[in-house]
């Protein structure tokens, strides 16, 4: 990571250090009231509060969460084309070919690690002073926090610039696994950990978040809200049977799932967040946004310091940059046309769009959307499928569970499929469908060791090792990380 990123102020502004010697002199170098010195930083819960929500903060940057990283994922995929070609807008990321300087490779990288470090300094601070100001619930609160977002962060980056777990069980190189926060120069030298060793942190993270975690945000009126843009328990969970699936450790992943889904329909979390289903999907992606089916979204306000900024809005790219591949996904049989996720589509221009997915106007403040309930659901029908080799009848109810819910005119049996491999090729497809516009496709790509497809006629698919399937590292890195080497 750059030297020159880092980050502490609860209002997010840079870190000072003055100090006023006399009268005079503090008049002619007045302190800014909305800077806070990481001296001062945990000296009161109000401080220490701040400092949690300027981690979600740096989490929603739009070039990571808040727009650019959920566009890059659906992107590489097979179901979007690029409406344009401005490498600002991912002509490069869809042609599978940007360089160390690009754009996607350098805001990525530079803001991924500026919320990692966002999350050590918090918790350096925590430990330093911070948990005594704060008591021991709350501590364990927001110390969990930190590391659910550090997880976030880091399994992000995986997705983009290290090859795939399957590949030599996490034995490629994977990144520089930085624990403890960089306030200056001088501390920019580590080495890449494996991609094993990276998931391993990921999952002690995300085990700590779990057991320290609030299990709810409570009753008032804010609740539904909080619970929907801030990690409780259930969030670590569900966030832990993505990570399992992507390392293929399908036992774990049913374990995981089955703490916040229930044996039977209709599948709820039955403890924490009651997580579950809404019956209308198209209530998920409107005002309020804070539907029980939200696991974790990032928030925006109309305050100008509080979007996610030019050119890096889901709207903007949904709506125009992207349209969809009509003899992609789109064009399945399978999905009809009375399906409820098809509502979310627009034609401009004879194309196909996204747009009713992500429908608010400038200044956009569309959610953005980064775990849901459907994900665990068939997150866990997956994996049955793969534990049991078998047409589990489990995985056979999940499947239905987010099919009825927008097609109910499709009930899949166990005899609609021949074997359990027709069974998981279904369960593929409606990840497909179910999550087209949210960011999934990569992680699924590489999770599963797949080509990326060829771009044209003239082109043949990218296979999993070769030039373009992950990213090149930023040139920013190599030049402030000696210790660093490029993918």
């Amino acid at each position: 990571m750059s030297k020159k990123i880092f980050f502490l102020s609860s209002f997010a502004a840079a870190l000072l250090f003055t100090q006023g010697c006399s009268k005079k002199k503090e008049y002619l170098n007045p302190v800014l009231q909305t800077a806070i010195s990481d001296a001062t930083a945990f000296d009161s819960p109000l401080r220490v509060e701040n400092q949690v929500r300027s981690m979600y903060a740096a989490l929603k940057g739009g070039h990571f969460y808040g727009g650019r990283f959920i566009a890059y994922g659906d992107i590489r995929g097979e179901d979007l084309v690029n409406n344009g070609s401005n490498n600002i807008t991912a002509w490069d990321v869809w042609l599978f070919n940007p360089n160390n300087t690009a754009t996607s490779i350098e805001g990525l990288w530079s803001r991924a690690y500026s919320t990692i470090n966002h999350c050590n300094l918090f918790l350096d601070g925590m430990a330093a002073k911070g948990n005594a100001t704060v008591g021991e619930t709350l501590a364990k609160n927001y110390n969990g926090e930190a590391r659910f977002i550090r997880a976030l962060a880091y399994y992000s980056l995986l997705q983009f610039y290290a090859q795939p777990y399957l590949d030599g069980q996490g034995a490629k190189p994977g990144l520089p696994l930085r624990l403890t926060g960089i306030k200056g120069p001088g501390q920019s030298d580590l080495a890449r950990s494996t991609v094993a060793q990276v998931y391993t942190q990921i999952l002690d993270d995300l085990n700590f978040a779990e057991n320290n975690l609030p299990l709810d945000y409570g009753t008032a009126t804010t609740a539904a809200l909080t619970r929907t843009t801030r990690a409780h328990r259930n969030t670590a969970i569900a966030l832990k049977t993505r990570v399992y699936l992507s390392m293929q450790n399908y036992p774990a992943v049913v374990t995981e799932a089955n703490k916040i889904v229930s044996a039977t329909a209709p599948f709820k979390a039955n403890t924490g967040v009651q997580h579950t289903l809404n019956p209308d999907i198209k209530v998920v992606f409107k005002t309020p946004f804070t539907d029980i089916e939200s696991i974790l979204s990032m928030p925006f306000s109309n305050n100008s310091a509080d979007v996610a900024g030019t050119q890096n809005q889901l709207a903007t790219y949904y709506a125009g940059e992207f349209y969809i591949k009509a003899d992609g996904i789109m064009a399945d049989a399978g999905w009809k046309a009375g399906d409820a996720r098809r509502s979310f589509f627009t034609v401009s221009g004879g194309k196909t769009f996204l747009g009713g997915k992500y429908t608010l106007p400038s200044p956009f403040l569309d959610f953005a959307p980064v775990i849901r309930y459907s994900e665990v659901l068939l997150n866990l029908a997956e994996a049955r499928v793969r534990t049991t080799n078998s047409i589990d009848a489990q995985a056979v109810a999940l499947l239905n569970a987010v099919r009825n819910r927008s097609d109910a005119t499709t009930t899949f049996t166990a005899a609609s499929f021949a074997t359990y491999t027709d069974l998981l090729n279904a369960i593929l497809k409606e990840r497909r469908i179910e999550f087209l516009g949210e960011g999934l496709r990569n992680n699924d790509i590489m999770r599963l060791g797949l080509s990326l497809p060829a771009r044209t006629s003239a082109d043949s698919p990218i296979p999993p090792g070769g030039n373009g399937y992950i990213w090149p590292i930023p040139n920013s890195e190599l030049s402030y990380n000696n210790l660093m080497t490029d993918n």
